[in-house]
């Protein structure tokens, strides 16, 4: 079992044609995913790589091929109109993962994903893998990735990997790995992914990824407080930027004392989470995490 992404996952690729889009479907297609559309509005028709149809809507694919996973590679102009699309065909879980969406878009849409009932990974993430399934709906590189029983969660794309190139080497496999986006408003949170995984058979413990910016962290900090009983082992980058610069991410700029990482880092620490002290030392931490399991 994994969270998102697992063996009944049917993928739908929304700019299947373009030049990220063609590339990356290529390679979740190398891994193992199931992909089994794409869309291209005026493209109906066409075969990519002679083997997976592409329509012209998002309610074409999901009536001829059963997809219930979108992967969205569309302009930030028209990206909240993508996502919109998917949810209203049906698809249970949109992964963006176009940068640069604006602000009153991605509110817009949220807001829209949350009434649906369907799930908004992203915009602006890296999107997610699984590898104890075999299955990769995103951008990340596949083989760095090994099975296993630890759970990734990251605003941070380029960080994520570097987790997972620290984990794999020790022998530690995740389970799946999701990149929630750095984006100041984003489809889901740390408490959403925080859930899935104390309730996820196949994960053991958690690696949390967080940065300054904003209240995340915190409020993961109180839902794992009284939420989460696995072990919960968290980095916060970003503790030598300075007040009021935006370092990266469109959510990474310290506006207040909460945004601060020390902040971050004090509620976590109060919430029984195991702190990373820099990025060179998550898979050692983990490994210590893990030993006392």
């Amino acid at each position: 079992m994994s969270i998102f992404a697992g063996k009944d996952t049917r993928l739908l690729v929304q700019g299947i044609t373009g030049q990220e889009g063609s590339y990356h479907t290529a390679r979740c297609i190398d891994y193992g995913t199931k992909v089994v559309a794409g869309v291209t509005p005026g493209k109906g028709g066409q075969v990519f790589e002679d083997k997976i149809p592409v329509y012209d809507t998002v309610k074409q694919g999901v009536d001829e091929t059963k997809a219930n996973t979108s992967l969205v590679f569309v302009p930030p102009p028209f990206a909240a109109e993508a996502i919109i699309e998917a949810v209203d065909a049906g698809i249970e879980t949109v992964i963006c993962i176009t940068e640069g969406i604006p602000v009153s878009d991605s509110i817009k849409v949220c807001e829209y994903v949350n009434r649906s009932g369907s799930r908004l990974i992203g915009p602006n993430c890296p999107g997610i893998i699984s590898p104890i399934d075999k299955v990769k709906a995103g951008i990340m590189p596949g083989h760095v990735y090994a099975p296993g029983r630890v759970g990734v969660v990251s605003r941070s794309g380029t960080l994520t990997y570097e987790a997972v190139g620290q984990l794999t080497p020790l022998g530690i496999g995740q389970s799946t790995c999701v990149g929630i986006g750095g984006d100041p408003v984003s489809g889901s949170d740390f408490v959403d992914m925080l859930g899935l995984f104390e309730k996820d058979d196949a994960t053991d413990a958690i690696v949390m990824i967080g940065e300054i910016g904003g209240t995340k962290e915190q409020e993961a900090a109180e839902f794992i407080q009284s939420n989460v009983s696995k072990p919960v082992i968290s980095l916060i980058v970003g503790q030598t930027a300075p007040p009021g610069r935006r370092m990266g991410h469109a959510g990474a700029i310290i506006t207040g004392t909460a945004a601060l990482a020390a902040s971050k880092v004090k509620s976590l620490e109060k919430a029984g989470a195991l702190i990373v002290p820099s990025p060179a030392d998550i898979g050692t931490t983990t490994k210590e995490a893990l030993s006392q399991i």
